[in-house]
């Protein structure tokens, strides 16, 4: 019996600002039941503004400005895109991609902030916009690394005499002097004045400015970025390096291209938060405008409208009344200046000096915290009367997706046993990644099947996953993938979602098997309780296809991918995980390995796939199928980046134990030798003499080779040193 409510709505946040990252905690804390949520964002990671100068001051780490939207998915039940929107159909509700197909919507809302880019000649090549804010901190930690290095004068300029400029110039002025270096910042200002709140905080803010030697240019208009300079009309060039843009933020390009209502690039919205004329999309942040009123483009109008936000996006979904918003009148400005120290103003009243700074600091880090303090995930415990072994079972941690669901190598050996030896055509049994068929023309026919329990709530992606994981077994043997055939289990849902989740599962499945050379000819749907995807390949070879067995004494051991995926998964579903090493965990699992295979196929002795079994356990097979030992090197095996780190900790995937049991290791202990694998690297014995070349040749496919052992006379063991 089904227990949880029908998906019959589509709810898309475009954008992880500060309000859609606020709906996104309360959404985990109380879900609609039958809305399936999505976001869509170019990365893992949404900045919080109000700490970047104190980030670039010096103050804070990288990592405590940023949101973690994928933890904030996971708490919500979302699936998370890794994309930008470039169009929105409002006709037909769909969200354009830039990079994948369509997503379909019933509500959607907006919420992408705004660009500090310039259309200036020379910008696009030497400037750098204040926003958004990964690639700015990227270009800043890179100049500030030459300037102390000696290589780059520490010449900046601002472009933008508002308080995004001004706080920016500080701190990076700051930065610098703190670092023993004598900068030279010039902020540009074609206006009159600088455009700081009161008089009484902009005399402090030049007063600031001033003692850290901050030259501010006013009445200045910029015609030109070069290399080293900012060209100002009838004025000296200004010395810059580094050119930032601090303007008071232009609307993204796309939506002006949009059918949207717009003031000036800007979404226009009503009180209630909705765009003007569509009852199924809401705008929010500084990408909208209100029609009741202009307001100034700072994140606590954000902040303020995320409840009502978030209630009136539910009421959409479920039929209810809608809330009107109405932002306060002036709000409170705390302004960074340089140091730890800052100015406050608000009703034309201000404060300055260090305890501002602290008072500053204190609500940055709580809004923070508010994202950041999720409830952890907690086994449901079955009560009363159970049978023999049920307590013991859930007990342990929550089971989990992909390979790590599987059935240990032990258990599976033991059924596997009972099935009768090849005949007639059939080539292998048991225990290598596919059957192989001999074919009347003398070739060789290559047949596998996988399945994975989903891990991930994007079915796209979890459909890209699933494809280059079933390949991963035609590619080991030196196949070229031929057909394939989908099995999919869709949660319940209505039927429009179950079009459109199919769409998309067929549009990524037919991209990627098209891609190694497939055809995807059809397969299998039916709903259960929960997703999961796999494939049924085959694949063909003019010469016997590659085994595990064939390992030579002497061999190099190759291994194209890292391990500690199932480390990080596991982590990731009970919200322990970075989402930056979560997204290109999953970023890598998704790219296909012909060329790696092409590349090992051509010289290899053995090969297969790391998968559910771990590194150990697929090592372990081939040393028992070719009566060697393998010698593993703990220091050359590469490691997924925070794998490490939560393993240590003592995070391992439910599998893990059974890969202990049924492959051991001598010598060195790492548990991540039986993490086990989903879309792992090829693992390949190749003649020693041959090893340096098939890692040049690698590389020149813009892969990744690593030896990471060595085959041995012996009997079937592994040692780590």
């Amino acid at each position: 019996m089904l227990t949880m409510a029908p998906y019959t709505r589509d709810l898309v946040l475009i954008g992880g600002g500060h309000a859609h990252a606020l709906v996104l905690k309360a959404w985990g804390m109380d879900p609609l039941p039958g809305a399936r949520l999505t976001v869509i964002n170019p990365g893992p990671m949404a900045p919080y503004t109000g700490m970047l100068p104190g980030y670039v001051a010096g103050h804070y780490r990288r990592n405590e400005l940023e949101i973690d939207l994928v933890r904030l998915c996971r708490h919500a039940g979302a699936r998370l895109i890794f994309d930008k929107a470039v169009d929105i159909n409002q006709a037909r509700r769909e969200v354009m991609l830039e990079a994948r197909g369509p997503v379909a919507y019933d509500v959607a809302s907006i919420d992408v902030g705004i660009s500090s880019q310039l259309d200036l000649p020379g910008f696009a090549e030497y400037g750098i916009g204040a926003k958004p804010l990964n690639l700015y901190a990227e270009r800043w930690g890179n100049f500030l690394e030459q300037v102390l290095q000696g290589q780059a004068a520490a010449d900046v300029a601002v472009i933008g005499g508002g308080v995004a400029g001004c706080e920016l110039a500080m701190a990076m002025a700051f930065a610098l002097q703190s670092k023993g270096v004598s900068p030279r910042v010039t902020v540009i200002e074609s206006g009159p004045k600088i455009s700081v709140v009161g008089d009484k905080v902009r005399r402090r803010i030049l007063k600031a400015m001033s003692d850290l030697g901050i030259v501010v240019k006013i009445g200045a208009k910029t015609v030109e970025v070069t290399v080293d300079q900012v060209l100002l009309d009838g004025q000296e060039p200004v010395a810059a390096v580094l050119c930032v843009s601090a303007t008071g933020g232009t609307a993204h390009k796309w939506i002006s291209q949009t059918n949207l209502p717009q003031r000036d690039g800007f979404i226009e919205i009503g009180a209630d938060l909705g765009v003007l004329g569509d009852e199924a999309l809401f705008a929010v942040g500084d990408c909208a405008s209100m029609v009741t009123g202009l307001l100034p483009k700072a994140g606590v109008f954000a902040v303020r409208a995320a409840p009502i936000l978030h209630h009136n996006i539910r009421m959409a979904l479920s039929g209810g009344r809608r809330k009107a918003w109405r932002p306060q009148k002036d709000y409170l400005k705390l302004i960074s200046l340089g140091g730890q120290s800052a100015v406050a103003e608000k009703f034309g009243f201000s404060l300055a000096g260090t305890s501002m700074w602290r008072w500053k600091d204190r609500i940055d880090k709580a809004f923070m915290n508010r994202l950041s303090d999720l409830p952890k995930m907690v086994v449901p415990i079955e009560t009363g009367e159970l049978a023999i072994g049920v307590a013991e079972i859930l007990a342990t941690k929550p089971l989990c997706g992909g390979c790590g669901a599987k059935v240990g190598r032990g258990v599976l050996s033991a059924a596997l046993k009972t099935i009768a030896q090849p005949i007639g055509d059939v080539v292998t049994g048991v225990g290598d990644d596919a059957a192989v068929l001999r074919q009347p023309n003398g070739a060789f026919q290559v047949i596998s099947t996988d399945h994975l329990r989903g891990f991930i709530a994007d079915p796209g992606l979890m459909t890209r996953i699933a494809a280059v994981h079933a390949l991963g077994d035609v590619w080991a043997m030196g196949a070229q993938p031929q057909v394939g055939l989908a099995s999919i289990v869709l949660p319940q849902m209505s039927a429009d979602l179950q079009r459109r989740t199919l769409l998309e599962i067929t549009q990524v499945a037919t991209e990627v098997l098209s891609a190694a050379g497939a055809q995807l000819v059809g397969g299998h749907t039916t709903m259960g309780a929960e997703f999961t995807i796999g494939f049924t390949l085959t694949g063909t070879k003019n010469s016997m296809p590659l085994t595990i067995e064939g390992a030579k004494h002497g061999d190099a051991l190759i291994l194209t991918r890292p391990i500690g995926s199932g480390v990080i998964l596991a982590a990731d579903m009970l919200g322990q995980a970075e989402g930056r090493n979560v997204a290109e965990t999953l970023a890598i699992m998704g790219q296909p390995q012909d060329r790696e295979a092409s590349v090992l196929s051509a010289v290899a002795h053995a090969m297969t796939d790391v998968t559910g079994f771990g590194l150990a356990g697929h090592v372990h097979a081939m040393c028992q199928a070719s009566g060697l030992d393998a010698h593993l090197f703990k220091d050359a095996i590469p490691i997924y980046p925070g794998a490490r780190a939560l393993s240590d900790a003592g995070v391992s995937s439910t599998l893990m134990p059974e890969n202990c049991k049924d492959a051991p290791v001598n010598g060195l202990h790492d548990a991540l030798l039986y993490d086990p694998q989903t879309a792992g690297g090829l693992l390949a014995s190749v003649p020693e003499r041959q090893s340096a070349a098939v890692i040049e040749a690698l590389g020149a496919f813009g892969c990744t080779g690593h030896i990471i052992g060595r085959f041995s006379k012996g009997t079937g063991r592994v040692c780590l040193s």
